[in-house]
């Protein structure tokens, strides 16, 4: 099914796919692409695949300016409609990734997991989740976690449905999904709890 209805967006989406490429080509020097490993289900590592939103400026040391300093307005725009998600459907397509599931985060970031966090990677990512309809973030690295988790043990093809809904009404309304304040979040630095107090989310 995630092959399927990717394979469907892809042909749908083709057109804004296009204008992006071109946007972004003059933009970002010829670079519209932004890749970076992640980790997937069972924690294997892959490549995801976004719209570049950030330029590569530097500063005297040849250090990478903070990510706020790098963001362009084009990357604002396209993060302010989750434009910049779009080339993920290749990565549903490819098998890495499914439309919906818990975000994948850094790669640094599986040593800080606790045995309850790390629930997440029983399953795919996806481009959209339940922790992207309840807060996104706007919530702390525990909620997200808590949220994600839930999602683990509560998956089912009719909360698929309710996230799929739920994320489209929220990319229109641009409720939760971006703002400069909290669109660039400080990393996950480990939690003390070696078990999160689960909550139920129905």
């Amino acid at each position: 099914m995630d092959f399927i209805l990717a394979t469907i967006g892809m042909i749908l989406l083709s057109p804004l796919f296009l204008i992006i490429l071109v946007v972004l080509w003059f933009k970002n020097n010829g670079k519209f692409f932004f890749y970076q490993e992640r980790p997937g289900k069972n924690e294997a590592i892959f490549k995801i695949i976004k719209f570049k939103t950030m330029n590569d400026r530097k500063d005297a040391n040849g250090q990478l300016l903070p990510p706020k300093e790098r963001l362009t307005k084009t990357g604002m725009f396209l993060r302010k409609y989750s434009l910049d998600e779009i080339p993920q459907l290749i990565n549903v397509i490819k098998g890495d990734m499914s439309l919906i599931g818990p975000r994948p985060l850094h790669v640094r970031y599986l040593p800080l997991y606790n045995d309850f966090q790390k629930q997440r990677h029983d399953v795919k990512p996806g481009i959209t989740g339940w922790a992207q309809i309840n807060g996104r973030n706007s919530i702390s690295w525990e909620e997200k976690f808590n949220l994600d988790v839930w999602y683990v043990r509560n998956i089912s093809s009719k909360l698929d449905l309710k996230i799929i809904f739920a994320t489209i009404f929220k990319v229109f309304k641009k409720d939760g999904i971006y703002s400069p304040e909290n669109d660039i979040v400080p990393d996950f630095t480990g939690t003390l709890k070696t078990e999160n107090s689960f909550i139920d989310y129905d």
